[in-house]
């Protein structure tokens, strides 16, 4: 009997059980032949894993707008408002800044969900998922006339480093469990776009035949544009792709032709060379198929154009974002909105609920919002959300003008993030053993920080982790932001052990957490610091010598001017002490007849070095108010409690954080169109007594957010 060749010998058998008892690696021969009545195909990278997160994590409320800039009392048109002017009932829509894979997995299997469906469920999926290796969080701001490239932060960073650390394959592996996770949100008829390029639409078509399956492939819709020509070499690349797939192509799923028909061409118009009373035009046809008759008779007929123009096909022609466009924000991928617009109004109705959720700067949710669409989006990095949330106050604003409704919506920050999707923890060990890794790698990340401030480690502690001099430290966490209850967590362990001086360290602060927390624990006798990490803790040559700075948080001075029963804010004062460079290692580094912008200490420098090797510096940011993007407020930050969802979908609890909802009356911010900050914002004017609270938000250029609260006393 002959040995089928594609079959393991008993030798092979063998080899694979001694490397199995061994912990080597199969050979890919060797597991191709293991496989073979597995199926006909099988798709396979290495670390490709079935297994998709469960994670059910809180989403906390950080900013309400529904008046886009409050300048008199006004309702919102269709929607039910209280007396100032707030939307009260039906969908709010979503902006959701944190790892989209945990996001999504919130979504599908928390109390959200049951909001979704509510709404009819998840029409709509677009997404334009990073595949430009090194552009994924780095951006440049323009100074003046020159740019500064903001550096990715820590968490970012680690975003980064799972999406492209061995290349393709870890970046399918974090596409794979997202798209699944996405399917299953997607309601039963509902579709989804997945926007792509040449280096990774090969790997996408399959993932997405795998996830959704073959039979739900609808088009591969290819986007042509010609501006920028200039490789003489091959053939200018001038075309993304699209995959567009349903959930269930027996389902019901909306396609809209007629909303998205294409201009004749001057070829056909030609030939409907007629036009009847009504205005129609038309071709005169012989019944029996000969060609175009010249004259109405008995054997013609009228064959009439079609509204609107011929049906859509799988290849759109529309230009790129250039630099000079209206509608360019200083998002480096931002993709045109008449591309967006065509592939919502084809694949969604009025109403319906689009999601993005790699959103950037915003386009699918602007569109969405300009189309009567509802709109989720999501994204890892501040500078998107920010630039998103300006964009879609912008739409708010341009609505209210036209007396047009348009609906609320908030920014939410994902909570509680769990250290083993950051820490490498291996989630396939028993959970005792999970436990022990996560403690183990902990330990060591806590020595690390410590070490680069200078401090020494404390043990007998809770919460804090250090002392440095006569203050105690406490080193937050790598994964995610540090929130108000660690900050609540402190003071308690501060009263306990009659501790009074606190330096706090994070990566990042959960927005709407400094600097006024500072003052808060003041009045309740702790001098508490918060101080951010520098990504130089991680460089061990940096910390050995001493060249690591934490800095403070941002600091912001607003002053009120009371009047009767009125008040408006004033901005007086920002101060920064955000750094990203390392000044002396720079200046050594830098070529002669060269220059380069940093951050150093809140100052935006302009080092240049003449090719005598004399040094020049230029400070850019010559005012405090060069550092501010953005600026809100709300004139009773106390009178909305922030009650979350705990729970998974169908079990969750309404809980109150003990915070407060920041509901955003008035804001001023920069725009390529208006570049100018307003520092003095309008009268606003209380119907009662009493005393407030006032909470004036700012996020500077790179959007890094402070929020500053002040009381009031109106007569």
């Amino acid at each position: 009997m002959l040995q089928d060749k594609n079959s393991l010998t008993v030798q092979e058998k063998e080899q694979v059980i001694n490397l199995i008892k061994e912990g080597q690696v199969i050979p890919k021969e060797l597991l191709y032949k293991l496989a073979k009545d597995d199926e006909d195909v099988f798709l396979f990278w290495n670390g490709r894993s079935e297994e998709v997160t469960n994670a059910v994590l809180p989403f906390h409320s950080i900013e309400h707008i529904d008046e886009p800039r409050k300048e008199e009392k006004e309702q919102i048109g269709l929607f039910a408002t209280d007396s100032r002017g707030r939307q009260e009932k039906g969908w709010t829509n979503k902006l959701i800044w944190g790892d989209n894979k945990l996001i999504i997995s919130s979504l599908v299997n928390g109390p959200l969900r049951e909001e979704i469906e509510k709404e009819g469920g998840l029409k709509l999926i677009y997404i334009d998922p990073p595949f430009a290796v090194g552009t994924d969080f780095s951006f440049d701001i323009k100074i003046n006339d020159d740019e500064v490239s903001k550096k990715p932060s820590v968490i970012e960073e680690i975003a980064y480093r799972d999406t492209w650390s061995r290349g393709i394959s870890s970046y399918l592996g974090m596409l794979y469990e997202r798209l699944k996770l996405m399917h299953d949100l997607l309601a039963d008829d509902g579709s989804i776009y997945v926007h792509c390029d040449y280096r990774v639409d090969s790997y996408l078509r399959l993932i997405l035949d795998d996830i959704f399956g073959k039979d739900n492939f609808i088009n591969e819709i290819v986007w042509c544009y010609k501006e920028r020509e200039t490789s003489k070499r091959f053939y200018n690349q001038k075309h993304d792709t699209i995959f567009f797939f349903v959930k269930n192509k027996e389902a019901k799923y909306s396609f809209n032709y007629n909303e998205i028909r294409e201009e004749y061409s001057v070829v056909t118009l030609k030939k409907f060379k007629y036009t009847d009373n009504d205005g129609r035009q038309y071709r005169l046809r012989y019944k029996d198929g000969r060609s175009d008759p010249t004259e109405e008779s008995e054997d013609t007929y009228r064959q009439y154009l079609d509204v609107g123009g011929t049906l859509p096909r799988d290849w759109f022609i529309m230009p790129f974002l250039n630099q000079a466009s209206d509608e360019r924000g200083d998002y480096a991928t931002q993709k045109p909105e008449a591309l967006l617009e065509r592939i919502i109004k084809a694949s969604s109705n009025k109403g319906d609920l689009v999601a993005d959720f790699f959103c950037g700067s915003g386009t699918a949710l602007a569109v969405a919002e300009k189309l009567g669409r509802k709109w989720l989006g999501a994204d890892l990095g501040r500078f998107a959300i920010h630039t998103t949330r300006k964009r879609m106050i912008d739409v708010q604003r341009e609505f209210k003008k036209e007396n047009k409704p348009y609906r609320a919506f908030e920014l939410l920050n994902l909570g509680n993030y769990e250290r083993k999707y950051f820490l490498g923890i291996n989630t396939d060990l028993p959970e005792k053993e999970q436990q022990l890794q996560l403690e183990q790698k902990q330990e060591q990340y806590i020595n690390l920080i410590l070490e680069g401030y200078k401090a020494k480690r404390v043990e007998g502690l809770k919460t804090l982790h250090g002392q440095k001099g006569q203050r105690f430290v406490y080193v937050g966490p790598i994964d995610f932001p540090v929130t108000k209850a660690i900050i609540e967590d402190i003071y308690k362990e501060c009263q306990k052990k009659l501790i009074t001086n606190v330096d706090v360290l994070g990566f990042e602060f959960e927005m709407g957490v400094k600097p006024y927390i500072e003052q808060e624990m003041k009045d309740a006798g702790v001098d508490l610091k918060l101080k951010n990490i520098p990504v130089e803790v991680f460089d061990k040559r940096a910390v050995e010598k001493r060249q690591v700075k934490f800095y403070d948080v941002a600091y912001l001075e607003v002053e009120p001017i009371v009047k009767d029963k009125t008040v408006k804010i004033k901005l007086k004062d920002f101060i920064t002490s955000f750094t990203q460079d390392n000044l002396k290692e720079v200046e050594q580094s830098l070529r002669a007849g060269s220059n380069k912008i940093i951050i150093e200490d809140g100052k935006i420098l302009k080092l240049t070095k003449a090719e005598n090797g004399v040094l020049k510096r230029e400070v850019l940011t010559k005012k405090w108010e060069d550092w501010m993007d953005y600026w809100a407020i709300d004139f009773d930050y106390s009178d909305k409690k922030e009650i979350i969802r705990i729970g998974k979908n169908g079990e969750a609890k309404e809980v109150w954080t003990g915070n407060y909802i920041f509901e955003n009356e008035w804001q001023s911010f920069r725009t390529k169109k208006n570049p100018e900050l307003e520092l003095v914002s309008i009268l606003h004017t209380y119907k009662k007594s009493g005393k407030y609270k006032i909470a004036v938000r700012v996020v500077d250029i790179f959007g890094q957010d402070t929020l500053q609260t002040i009381n009031v006393s109106i007569k």
